[in-house]
């Protein structure tokens, strides 16, 4: 592809992190229409936030490679994560884990537990109260989940929820401040700990946790990667389930009109999809550009980063009628969300049956007429990762 005569992409020295983590979506909306090929001083990155583009170069790892030098993911989970791998490479390290995520175990092994963990929760949540639904429910259910998961049922849902939100916020830490490495580096102290004091017991009694498949299988991958997927696993498999269930809640009872027919016609799949397109758990990734390349008639040089908002690519008006709106009876248009390509979120189907399987429709079936007192207190948050900060909810 010829680039020398295409002109480098314009850049910004306004946009900060700041705007980016409490107001994305309004800056997108701009970006898409104005600058969709945007150079970001403040995050070092050139912004891409059209699906078109987001979608190319996820699709296209031999010319955008996932393994980032300027990524604190890397100093936030002390290790070369698969996250920033590519091919053979990264294919092995997400084959070590895929039989934990086959539809046979989730069917025969998650779901019954799954369930029963949704029913301890739910029956524990007080009828005719205002709960905070971040902190009763969406959260230490994902971490209770996730830790059956992956075979670290020692860990308190606390450590897990805390863990995950100290790799959230150190793979996010594109101010690299050190306090937030300096608490990424107790966590991971503790989580290596903790996995070193599990394995006797998978060695012992094999089961279908990620763990335990892992250090069974016939040729394992090294102990430090087995620990590095584990920790990937903790810092995305808690925030996505929480901040997709607190997401679908808040679109639900803000639009009574699709809350009903939810419950009339157990809808839950549909709401389950135009939460996360509505507001994406997983809000951008980055791409190191591996040749020259051109996108959208600007220049991308060899060396450069680039990152994909699939938060974005989730609202493009190219695909969607009115995408900041939340509605479930839109037309059924594929979603970014979840990511594309090789790396494609390996947890999906998983959080699909937590949520629209099983956490709604029993949540609704117990407080059929719950209620957001005050939908203007709830904040979401969050550049890198986005959800509500909390849920307070009227139990009734």
């Amino acid at each position: 592809m010829t680039t020398t005569l295409a002109p480098v992409a314009p850049v910004d020295t306004d946009i900060t992190i700041e705007q980016l983590t409490l107001d994305p979506y309004s800056i997108f909306k701009r970006l898409r229409a104005e600058n969709p090929v945007l150079k970001i001083k403040s995050i070092n990155r050139t912004l891409l936030t059209r699906a078109e583009d987001t979608k190319y170069v996820k699709e296209n790892p031999a010319l955008f490679s996932s393994d980032d030098p300027s990524t604190p993911m890397e100093r936030a989970f002390r290790a070369h994560t698969l996250m920033r791998k590519d091919a053979e490479e990264h294919l092995a390290e997400r084959n070590a884990m895929a039989p934990t995520f086959a539809g046979k175990n989730i069917k025969g092994c998650w779901e019954p537990i799954y369930t029963k963990i949704a029913e301890d929760f739910v029956a524990s949540l007080p009828r005719g109260e205002t709960v905070d639904l971040f902190k009763h429910l969406a959260a230490p259910y994902a971490a209770r989940c996730l830790k059956h998961l992956l075979g670290i049922e020692e860990a308190s849902d606390a450590d897990m929820e805390r863990w995950s939100q100290t790799l959230i916020d150190g793979a996010g830490n594109f101010g690299y401040r050190q306090e937030l490495f300096d608490l990424c580096d107790t966590a991971n102290d503790e989580m290596d700990a903790l996995f070193h004091a599990t394995i006797p017991r998978h060695k012992a009694d094999p089961n279908a946790s990620a763990l335990s498949v892992m250090v069974n299988a016939e040729d394992p991958i090294p102990l430090s990667q087995i620990f590095a997927n584990i920790k990937i696993a903790i810092g995305g498999g808690i925030n996505e389930p929480r901040d997709a269930m607190l997401t679908i809640l808040y679109g639900l009872m803000t639009n009574p009109d699709q809350m009903e027919a939810c419950k009339k016609d157990a809808l839950w799949g549909q709401a389950f999809e135009e939460g996360v397109r509505w507001v994406a758990p997983i809000q951008a990734s980055s791409r190191l550009v591996m040749e020259d390349t051109v996108i959208r008639g600007y220049h991308i040089p060899k060396g450069d980063v680039v990152m994909t908002s699939q938060a974005s690519a989730c609202h493009d008006e190219a695909l969607y009628d009115k995408p900041e709106e939340y509605n479930i009876f839109r037309p059924k248009v594929p979603h970014q969300a979840f990511g594309n390509g090789p790396h494609f979120c390996q947890g999906t189907h998983i959080a699909r049956r937590m949520l629209a399987n099983i956490m709604l429709p029993m949540l609704f079936d117990r407080f059929p007429d719950m209620t957001l007192p005050d939908p203007g207190a709830v904040q979401f948050y969050g550049f890198g990762f986005r959800g509500p900060l909390s849920l307070p909810v009227t139990l009734n």
